[in-house]
């Protein structure tokens, strides 16, 4: 195949709206394409590259190609969260087609290694998973799709009709179309007819949060391994459904770069990566090189990228027998930019990614066999290593079974084989109830991913990740859990994850029902009762039932007498919230207790309605708040316990009358941007009884804003004595980042009887912590509800020069100002929307921070 010649002028000249190039510019030289396949300027209504394509109109040519083309069908696996449709074309020989099922249902024999043995890799076809811009802002994967998908659809000759017989194409033309749709819009509406490159342009400078995330704004290539959003909740299906030998993610960089694609740093792949895998992602690259160099396109590889976490597009593959490869292509982030090696157009960028589609393609058929025998390898191997591992298994269970279902959920989607216990047990120390208690053996197929989900590693090779260092599952769900060091027993298969039901416990009532929280939506059961006007109190001391069962503090009351609402209608919500939120209901007959408080007794507290402002926004691009700290938290609130918040944007609090809100929230980021009667406002606010709560970084605008003081330990210079020594000038970036703390799990130490800690009933917590604030403790004897002690990593890496500071320092810290609260917290609560074990403290923020007493303050 070959190419037109690179036109350098195309680089260096002003892109004008007259120069706008024509399909031709991406196409190869020297193929017939079928007149009867509509091309994309015919549908949209504008050449490709002329503007950025938005999402409808993407969906449109789709659809029209598949009408147009028995090589294509054309599914709608899901939807947003903005309801677009989630496309997958699967793209093959109209002969493949007729057999498609027969085709998939062989393929992933491969995966089995039961039957793998009998398949003859010769005369079976590869399966190519390409998907385009995950990351709405970095648009010219998407675009090149339309290229792509047309090439497939029309192009005629010997070598797409081997392609197409010898692959099975699962294209999915956009990982976020809300994302696509949001950044198209931007670029779109502030494009001149005289493009201009300037930098300064508003065209080049996005509107907080940006077109890179979804409509929470989460970063979708990070849900890959967690899948807690519904784009990735369709993707994992397919997947999983079909198995592929490779997936292709085409993704944009900073504008000053050129193009790198896979492999990434060698010193940084995950240990439980085959080297075979990076073998065959080195073979691919030379085909990518091969196609780069004949249009003359720089590129780089090898360096900035890796292949460590499991949850990215490129990664996610490589624990699943496949090769995952990463594109990234220099970002004009509009129609044309100025960069270091000239003006960038928004058609080279696009034609850089449909030139390595095309590579792909070639690399998959060429390649094919050693694909597929890798895949089946990759599958036996696994069971070779699980029966050399000294763990043979994993067991877990919880007080709380809707945390418990919500990691069968994921196990399920990535179909590991999860069983019953067989029987109740203890080990060091902790309870493993039969009836809630699951197990995961390794020995099977999916060894390696489950090593990825559920290992802990505190050794790496390099310091550097160009992500988290660890993101082991049962840490993040809070859950009790033990390796086991023999062949477990196993009870029945699990065979879906069943969302638990609530039952009522006790004689029927007109005095009070009561129910603990360690159930993971009881913030949800709250609201439905506050919000409905029904009275409820949380206990502050223990109290007992009359069969004897112990209520620790932080359970709920609900008094039925003297409410706006009759008995029976009240046991109508609290059934609503057996069947809806999995909690167990007591019935009171009486509030006589000897044991502990009576039901009357004023140690427990009455709960208000909180009303929630979440601040957003605050600056361009990533300045401000971060736009991913507050998705986290919108989405938490919104979508998980139904409770309505603000979104307040920082530039309306500097205006806005706070008195309207009990609770405002400060994610991490920056809030320079804040005014100084806005300051004073909002102390006044607190003073009145507001609840401030915030986070990470913005701890440090508190203390700097006059709300108090959240002291941080600073760094030393006996901290840098090790390091004063002469050094290499090349060095002195990786051992800047080597300094970061990028994502790691520590053990915090709680006060299971504080109001931030009702809920809970282990007095230790795993926590995330991806930041170097390191907070003092508080002098009170009263103020120090989350510690970190003196061996507090779990999993993960620190430099050497932050874990001494890290040691003995604390996690949370509450201010009193008059009659309000300022609380903070060192670490992300809500990270990445699968960190289910914190959550709840941010709840209890929300429910009782405001009757934290002022001695328990810093």
């Amino acid at each position: 195949m070959t190419r037109k010649p690179f036109s350098i002028a195309l680089l260096f000249v002003v892109f004008s709206a007259t120069a706008q190039v024509d399909l031709s510019y991406y196409l190869p030289d020297g193929v017939r394409f079928n007149p009867a396949i509509p091309t994309p300027a015919s549908v949209i209504g504008h050449e490709v590259g002329e503007w950025h394509i938005s999402h409808d109109r993407l969906v449109n040519y789709m659809m029209a190609l598949d009408k147009a083309s028995d090589r294509i069908t054309l599914e709608v696996t899901g939807q947003t969260y903005e309801a677009r449709p989630l496309l997958l074309l699967t793209i093959t020989s109209p002969q493949n087609h007729q057999n498609i099922e027969s085709i998939r249902k062989q393929h992933v024999q491969l995966s089995d290694p039961a039957a793998s043995a009998q398949l003859d890799t010769r005369k079976m076809p590869s399966v190519f998973y390409l998907g385009c811009s995950i990351h709405g802002n970095e648009p010219s994967g998407a675009n090149a799709g339309l290229v792509m998908a047309y090439y497939l659809a029309a192009a005629q000759g010997q070598e797409i009709e081997s392609f197409l017989q010898n692959t099975i194409i699962l294209f999915d033309p956009s990982f976020n179309p809300d994302g696509l749709t949001r950044f198209a819009s931007w670029a779109n509406s502030r494009k001149s007819k005289l493009i201009s490159p300037d930098p300064n342009d508003m065209e080049h400078n996005e509107a907080w949060p940006g077109g890179r995330f979804n409509h929470y704004w989460f970063d979708l290539n990070r849900d890959w391994l967690v899948a807690q959003l519904p784009e990735s909740q369709a993707r994992i299906t397919q997947f999983q459904r079909w198995k592929p030998n490779v997936l292709t993610d085409h993704h944009e960089q900073g504008t000053n770069a050129t193009f790198f694609f896979m492999p990434g740093e060698p010193s940084r792949v995950n240990p439980i990566t085959p080297e075979r895998n990076q073998e065959l992602t080195r073979k691919m690259g030379e085909y990518h090189a091969k196609a780069l160099d004949q249009i003359g396109s720089l590129y780089f590889t090898q360096e900035g990228y890796d292949d460590f976490y499991y949850g990215k597009g490129s990664t996610y593959p490589d624990v699943e027998g496949a090769i995952g490869i990463l594109f990234e292509q220099a970002s004009s982030r509009g129609h044309a930019q100025e960069s270091v090696n000239g003006i960038l157009t928004f058609p080279f960028t696009i034609r850089n990614h449909f030139v390595t589609m095309l590579s792909s393609l070639k690399a998959v058929n060429e390649l094919r066999e050693d694909l597929l025998n890798y895949q089946r390898d990759f599958y036996k191997s696994a069971l070779a290593e699980a029966a050399k591992d000294p763990v043979k298994g994993y067991l877990f269970t919880s007080r709380d079974r809707s945390r418990t279902y919500h990691l069968l959920d994921i196990l399920l989607r990535h179909q590991v084989d999860v069983y019953a216990a067989a029987g109740t047990s203890t080990i060091n120390g902790k309870a493993y109830p039969a009836e809630s208690s699951y197990v995961v053996p390794l020995n099977q197929p999916k060894y390696r991913l489950i090593k990825g989900m559920f290992g802990k590693m505190t050794q790496f090779k390099d310091s550097i990740f160009y992500d988290i260092s660890s993101w082991t599952l049962p840490l993040a769900f809070g859950l009790d859990y033990e390796e086991l060091k023999t062949a477990p027993g196993l009870g029945a298969k699990v065979q879906e994850a069943i969302v638990p039901v609530g039952k009522f416990i006790g004689e029927k009532t007109r005095y009070a029902f009561a129910f603990e929280t360690y159930g993971y939506y009881s913030p949800r059961a709250l609201y439905r009762l506050v919000s409905h006007g029904i009275r409820v109190k949380v206990a502050t001391e223990p109290f007992y039932h009359a069969s004897g069962k112990r209520f620790e503090a932080g359970s709920i009351l609900v008094p039925l007498d003297n409410q706006d609402k009759a008995p029976e209608q009240i046991e109508v919500f609290l059934r609503e919230i057996a069947e809806k939120d999995g909690i167990d209901m007591y019935s009171f007959q009486t509030g006589l207790d000897y044991r502990g408080v009576s039901l009357g007794s004023s140690s427990f507290q009455v709960l208000s309605k909180p009303s929630i402002a979440l601040l957003v926004d605050g600056g361009s691009g990533f300045s401000g708040v971060s736009p991913t700290d507050a998705g986290e938290i919108w989405h938490l609130l919104d979508q998980r316990f139904n409770i309505p918040i603000t979104c307040l944007p920082v530039a309306v609090f500097n205006t806005a009358n706070l008195n309207r809100y009990t609770t405002i929230i400060f994610p991490a980021g920056s809030y320079n941007s804040i005014s100084e009667p806005a300051r004073e406002k909002l102390k006044t606010w607190i003073q009145n009884g507001g609840v401030v709560i915030g986070f990470e970084q913005a701890l440090n605008w508190f203390t700097s804003a006059g709300l108090g003081k959240f002291d941080m330990r600073p760094l030393t210079d006996g901290d840098t004595k090790k390091e004063s020594g002469p050094r290499p000038y090349g060095e002195i970036q990786d051992a800047v980042r080597a300094q970061e703390t990028s994502g790691a799990i520590v053990e915090a130490e709680v006060d299971l009887t504080h109001p931030l800690l009702y809920g809970y009933y282990s007095p230790r917590i795993p926590m995330f912590k991806s930041n170097n604030l390191f907070m003092e403790k508080a002098k009170g004897p009263y103020a120090n509800p989350v510690i970190y002690g003196n061996s507090p990593m779990l999993s993960g890496y620190m430099s050497k020069r932050n874990y001494p500071r890290f040691k003995n320092t604390s996690g949370a810290g509450i201010l009193a100002m008059g009659r309000g609260r300022v609380i903070g917290f060192t670490e992300d609560l809500a990270f990445r929307a699968y960190w289910f074990g914190t959550n709840k403290m941010l709840l209890n923020a929300i429910f009782y921070g405001g009757f934290i007493r002022s001695e328990a303050a810093r």
